[in-house]
C-alpha cells in the first residue's frame, strides 16, 4: 500500500450485527435471509437519509461512516425504532435485533475502505449492545451529550485488542421518560476507576500544575461515580450480616399522584426483605427520612451504618410498570447489580418476588425454603386491591381525622375485592385503633371491636408478622401485657427486623418489671431505626428510670424532652428522676414545667400509673412524683 493511497481521517463510525445471528440461520435459513436483506435495506437508507454512507455490508454485519458524530447516533436510534416496530409483526423466535456501535476516532481510508483503531473501537462498542440497543464511545458521548434527546448510562471502562488506553462506553436510553437522565454503573471488569482515582490524587499532592495537565490531557475521567464510606467513619458499626436500606423509589411517572405506588413497591420491599434472617434491614421510617432529597449513597451507608443501599424508580403508564434498581456498595462505590423490568401491572407480584430473589442473590444470602414462603405471605392476586391498599397505606400515614377515614374507605374496597387479602385487614383495623387512640372516635366499645377485628387478621394467616405487631399493639393498648409481649415476640420471630415491633415489645416490658429486657429490645430497635422518633428515647430513659439508673436516665428523658416538648409523661419522669437523685430544685422545675404544659396533669399521671401491672415497679414514680410536688 503506498503513502499516496492511504489517507488518514477524523470520522464517525458506526457498526451493527444481529444478535443470535446463527441460531437464526440454524432454525430457518431462507427466512432469515429475506429478513436481513429487508433490514439492511431499511439501514442502507436511514444512512444515507442521515448523510452517511455504508462502507461494507457482509454477511450480519454492516459498517457505515458519517461525517458528524450527533447524525451517526440519530440515525441509529431511528434505525432501531424502525426495526423494533418491523420485529413486532413477527414471531417472537423470528425477529431479528441489532446491535449498533458509534465511535468517534481516527480511521485509515483507502479507496471506498475504512480501518483501523476507530472501526476496532466501534465493533468492540457493538458487541457490548444489547439486541434493539445502541452503545457509544467517551469521545462520541462527548459530541452528543445534551444534543439529543435520549438519556445515558455509564458502563465503565473497556478493554480493546490492540488498543493501549480503555475506551468510556455509555449505552443509550432510548425511552422518552429518560431523556437527560445520565446513570452510572460501574461493571466488575471495570477497576480502574479506583485506580486512576488514586493516581490522580498522589499526582496532585506532589505537584499540581503537572496533575492539572495529566488530568486534562491523559486522565480525562467519565462522569463521576459513587463516593465510598469509610468503615472507620461509619457512624454505627456495621452488622455481622450484609445490611441493606432500601431508599423510596423515584416516582417517573407523568401523573404526581402515582407518589403513593412508588411508596408502596417500596415499602414492600422492605416488608419482603425484612422476613429473611440472613438479612439486617434498614427500616421504613429511616430510609423515607432521605425522600427527595439530594444526598450521596456514601452519606446513607455512613449516616445508617450499612454496606449496601438499594435506589431506584419505578414508572407506572396505563396497565404497564417500569422499575429500574441498582443495588450499590457504599464502601466501595461499586455496583452489585443493576436491572431494568418492564411488565403489565397485573405482573406486579411476580416482578416483586423477582426483584427480592435477585437482591438475595447479589448479596450472597442463603433463603431458606421457610423463608421463601414467607415472602409471599399476605398478599393477592388481584392488581385492582393491591393498589387500593396501596393508597389506603398512603392515606393512613398522614395521620389526620380526613386522611385516617379515606384509608378506612379503600382498605374496606380492598377486602370486598380480595376478602383474603391480609394487608387490607390489617390496615383496616389500624385505622380503627389510630382513631380511637388520638382521640377521633369516642365510642367506649370501640376497642372490643378493634380485638376482635385484630384476632381475625392473625386468624386469616398465623404466619404474617404485621398481624402480630398489630394484635401485640391492641393488647398493649387494653394493657393486657402478657398478651402483648407474646404476640410481639412471635411477630419478630416471624421478622427479625421489624423496628416497630421491638419497639412495642419494650414498652410493653417496661410496665411489667422486665426493664433489662426491654432495654436490649429498644436497642435493637434503634440500630434498626437510626433515624428514631422521639418514643424510642422516652422508653429506653424510662426503662432505665426503673432500674434505679437515673443518671442514665436523665439524657435520654432530657433528649426526648427536646423531640417533643409537649409529652407531659417525659417530665414526670424527668421530676421523679432528680427527685429521687436529691436534687429537689430540678425535680420541683420540671413538676412546674408540666403544669404548665398540661394543667390536668393529675389525669396524666393517673393514666400513666394505670399502665403498670404490679404495685411493686410502680414505687420509685410515685415516690419520685410526691417529693417534687406532684402528687
Amino acid at each position: 500500500m503506498s503513502p499516496e493511497a492511504m489517507q488518514r481521517k477524523l470520522t464517525a463510525i458506526l457498526s451493527a450485527d444481529v444478535k443470535g445471528y446463527s441460531r437464526l440461520m440454524g432454525e430457518d435459513e431462507k427466512a432469515t435471509i429475506r429478513t436481513l436483506n429487508a433490514y439492511v435495506e431499511i439501514m442502507t437508507t436511514r444512512i444515507q437519509q442521515h448523510g452517511g454512507r455504508v462502507v461494507d455490508a457482509t454477511g450480519d454485519n454492516l459498517l457505515a461512516e458519517f461525517s458528524s458524530v450527533v447524525h451517526a447516533v440519530e440515525c441509529a436510534l431511528e434505525i432501531q425504532e424502525e426495526l423494533k416496530a418491523r420485529n413486532a409483526d413477527l414471531p417472537e423466535n423470528r425477529r431479528m435485533a441489532f446491535r449498533i456501535g458509534v465511535n468517534l476516532g481516527d480511521v485509515i481510508e483507502e479507496g471506498e475502505q475504512i480501518y483501523g483503531d476507530g472501526v476496532n473501537i466501534a465493533a468492540r462498542l457493538e458487541s457490548l449492545a444489547e439486541g434493539g440497543g445502541v452503545c457509544i464511545s467517551g469521545s462520541a458521548y462527548e459530541q452528543v451529550e445534551g444534543k439529543l434527546d435520549i438519556g445515558y448510562e455509564y458502563l465503565g471502562e473497556q478493554r480493546v485488542k490492540n488498543i493501549r488506553k480503555p475506551v468510556r462506553v455509555y449505552r443509550l436510553l432510548m425511552e422518552p421518560e429518560e431523556a437527560g437522565a445520565v446513570v452510572f454503573r460501574r461493571r466488575k471488569d471495570d477497576p480502574l476507576h479506583r485506580r486512576r482515582a488514586t493516581f490522580v490524587f498522589l499526582v496532585v499532592l506532589v505537584v499540581a500544575a503537572l496533575a492539572l495537565a495529566v488530568w486534562r490531557f491523559y486522565l480525562r475521567p467519565p462522569p463521576p461515580v459513587v463516593d465510598v464510606a469509610s468503615r472507620e467513619e461509619m457512624a454505627l458499626p456495621l452488622p455481622d450480616k450484609p445490611s441493606i436500606a432500601i431508599l423510596p423509589f423515584k416516582n417517573m411517572s407523568d401523573d404526581p399522584g402515582q407518589e403513593y405506588f412508588a411508596d408502596g413497591m417500596t415499602e414492600d420491599l422492605i416488608t419482603d426483605l425484612s422476613k429473611i434472617s440472613g438479612l439486617f434491614v434498614i427500616s421504613r421510617n429511616s430510609v423515607f427520612t432521605y425522600k427527595g432529597k439530594p444526598v450521596k449513597v456514601e452519606q446513607i451507608s455512613r449516616e445508617l451504618g450499612v454496606r449496601y443501599v438499594l435506589e431506584g424508580s419505578v414508572r407506572r403508564a396505563d396497565d404497564r410498570v417500569r422499575i429500574n434498581a441498582q443495588l450499590i456498595d457504599g464502601t466501595t462505590g461499586g455496583h452489585v447489580w443493576a436491572e431494568r423490568y418492564d411488565r403489565e401491572i397485573k405482573e406486579i407480584f411476580s416482578l416483586q418476588d423477582e426483584v427480592t430473589q435477585q437482591i438475595v442473590e447479589a448479596l450472597a444470602v442463603r433463603l431458606i425454603p421457610e423463608e421463601q414462603k414467607k415472602i409471599r405471605l399476605g398478599k393477592t392476586e388481584n392488581p385492582e386491591a393491591y393498589d387500593l391498599v396501596l393508597r389506603g397505606w398512603a392515606y393512613f400515614q398522614q395521620y389526620s381525622p380526613e386522611t385516617n377515614t379515606l384509608a378506612k374507605e379503600v382498605f374496606e374496597k380492598a377486602i370486598e375485592l380480595d376478602p383474603s387479602f391480609s394487608s387490607a385487614h390489617i390496615g383496616l383495623v389500624w385505622t380503627k385503633l389510630v382513631a380511637w387512640r388520638l382521640g377521633w372516635n369516642q365510642d367506649p366499645h370501640v376497642m372490643d371491636e378493634v380485638l376482635q377485628m385484630a384476632q381475625e387478621s392473625v386468624a386469616l394467616n398465623e404466619s404474617l408478622p404485621d398481624a402480630h405487631v398489630l394484635l401485640g399493639t391492641v393488647y398493649l393498648w387494653r394493657t393486657q401485657h402478657d398478651e402483648a409481649i407474646e404476640e410481639l415476640e412471635r411477630a419478630i420471630a416471624l421478622d427479625p427486623n421489624d423496628a416497630e415491633a421491638l419497639y412495642a415489645l419494650a414498652s410493653a416490658m417496661t410496665f411489667v418489671g422486665r426493664s433489662n429486657e426491654a432495654i436490649s429490645a429498644i436497642k435493637k430497635a434503634m440500630r434498626l431505626n437510626p433515624h428514631y422518633p422521639e418514643r424510642y428515647v422516652y422508653n429506653l430513659g424510662r426503662a432505665y428510670f426503673q432500674m434505679g439508673k437515673y443518671r442514665e436516665a436523665i439524657p435520654l428523658l432530657t433528649e426526648a424532652h427536646i423531640k417533643n416538648p409537649n409529652f407531659p409523661p417525659v417530665l414526670f419522669y424527668m421530676a421523679a428522676s432528680y427527685a429521687n437523685m436529691g436534687e429537689l430544685d430540678r425535680a420541683r422545675e420540671k413538676a412546674e414545667e408540666a403544669k404548665r404544659i398540661r394543667p390536668n396533669f393529675k389525669s396524666e399521671i393517673e393514666n400513666e400509673k394505670s399502665l403498670y401491672k404490679y404495685e411493686k415497679d410502680l414505687e420509685r414514680l410515685i415516690e419520685g412524683l410526691r417529693k417534687a410536688g406532684l402528687i
